[in-house]
């Protein structure tokens, strides 16, 4: 739950009242102020320029001519810093990837356990995947706009970061609240656009050319210097070492 003063407002959309309620009352409770809510597309628009909300919460199925995928692209355009959860009874593969491709930060199914969905606002807003049982390590969601990660959704990159830090399709689908079939949609998607053949080549990949590397350079940079300084200590122990072997000089007849 966010502290008082961390608050947010949030719109959601659905076809049903009902659900609406439900998730008001369940958005209230995790620090979300719902400002409006709406049961078709058209209507959102209109709500979504007037409250700029911080969150939209919206299903696949709605009401109207546009498709749900097709809203939370549209919602994306007009408000670009908008933090977007589709939650669905849809969880199939397709439209988990429609709603992700579309620009939403997280999907959620319905069926999804109370804390779930609480789990996945907090993970919007914090724009990472934290790492359960590692609360101090922390893969970054890289930036879409990156050339090294060619052409990967935000999805695949934070599937891909999983997958190089070790963990199996199984743990991957439990940190991301999907399915196994979701992470292994996702993963022959991603040997394609970077063109290996399993998750070995992958995390291969993701150590030394993609992900992360800006760190790694980093870290290389400061091993670097503490070999300097190693080097420089050595060097002046081996100064002084050389001028307690040099003879102390005597007077003496020439």
């Amino acid at each position: 739950m966010m502290a008082p003063d961390e608050r947010r407002s949030g719109i959601i959309l659905d076809s049903h009242p009902l659900w609406l309620d439900a998730l008001e009352r369940f958005l209230r409770e995790v620090g979300i102020d719902v400002v409006a809510r709406a049961t078709s597309a058209e209507d959102v628009f209109a709500l979504l320029a007037e409250h700029k909300p911080d969150l939209f919460v919206t299903e696949l199925r709605i009401n109207g001519k546009m498709s749900g995928a097709a809203c939370v692209r549209e919602a994306m355009r007009r408000l670009p810093t908008l933090n977007v959860i589709v939650l669905s009874g849809d969880d199939d593969s397709v439209s988990i990837e429609e709603a992700l491709s579309a620009g939403a930060a997280a999907f959620v199914s319905k069926s999804a356990l109370a804390v779930d969905v609480a789990s996945a606002v907090r993970q919007v807003f914090a724009h990472s995947v934290y790492l359960a049982n590692q609360p101090q390590r922390r893969v970054r969601r890289p930036s879409r706009q990156s050339d090294r990660l060619r052409g990967l959704t935000r999805r695949e990159a934070e599937i891909l970061a999983l997958v190089a830090e070790g963990y199996s399709n199984g743990r991957v689908a439990k940190l991301l609240w999907v399915t196994d079939q979701t992470v292994k949609f996702h993963l022959s998607n991603i040997y394609r656009k970077l063109g290996v053949t399993n998750r070995t080549e992958a995390t291969h990949w993701a150590l030394t050319d993609g992900l992360g590397s800006d760190d790694r350079d980093k870290q290389s940079d400061d091993r670097d210097k503490q070999s300097d300084d190693r080097d420089k200590q050595s060097d002046d122990r081996d100064k002084q070492s050389d001028d307690r072997d040099r003879p102390i000089p005597t007077g003496g007849t020439r």
